[in-house]
């Protein structure tokens, strides 16, 4: 059944390995933060630096393995009709609203749609690491710099993830305006056996 993400929001779940987690991008250019968790041992989490060294890429997709700090792989990518998605940037935080939007006011954030999600399984905000952040459109220069442009995801893309190990999952819809082309729409999952 497809759970509704609603726009800067998020949510936290549990599922078995074998099952495939399928992550829809439902009306287009919406990016999903995603976290994983070993529902074993919740030190054991997903590792960006562990992932692009093991996979030697920064370009992150179709038919490779998301690992955890403990080299150990937790998710596989089977699907991925969009084929863009980034995992250097850490999740978007009241701090980047600060610093990078100069905003003073209260803003959602993924962090915190992370951390509150996942707060009932006993993972606090220290916990929380850098994402995979699914349809996201981070590019880079050839002097190292790095630009944030609109998801290529088009209504309906999808990304299909099969779980290697007993996972704890914290997906939001992200709030961050540069991330999602200027607006905010929902995004969908749906827990396959």
């Amino acid at each position: 059944m497809i759970q509704e993400i609603s726009k800067q929001s998020g949510a936290g779940f549990k599922i078995r390995k074998g099952q495939k987690l399928k992550v829809i991008d439902p009306k287009g250019e919406q990016v999903s933060d995603m976290v994983l968790f070993n529902a074993a041992d919740t030190r054991e989490k997903i590792s960006s630096g562990k992932t692009l060294d093991f996979e030697e890429s920064i370009l992150i997709s179709k038919g490779d393995f998301l690992w955890s700090n403990r080299s150990n792989k937790m998710m596989e990518i089977l699907e991925d009709t969009n084929g863009r998605n980034d995992f250097l940037l850490a999740p978007c935080s009241p701090e980047t609203f600060k610093i990078m939007y100069n905003n003073e006011e209260y803003h959602p954030s993924c962090f915190e749609n992370l951390y509150t999600n996942l707060a009932k399984f006993d993972i606090e905000p220290d916990d929380i690491p850098t994402a995979f952040n699914i349809f996201m459109n981070v590019q880079f220069q050839q002097d190292g710099k790095l630009s944030v442009d609109p998801p290529l995801s088009k209504a309906g893309d999808h990304v299909l993830f099969e779980a290697k190990m007993d996972l704890i999952v914290g997906l939001t819809a992200c709030s961050a305006e540069d991330s999602n082309g200027g607006s905010f729409k929902p995004i969908h999952y749906e827990v396959l056996d």
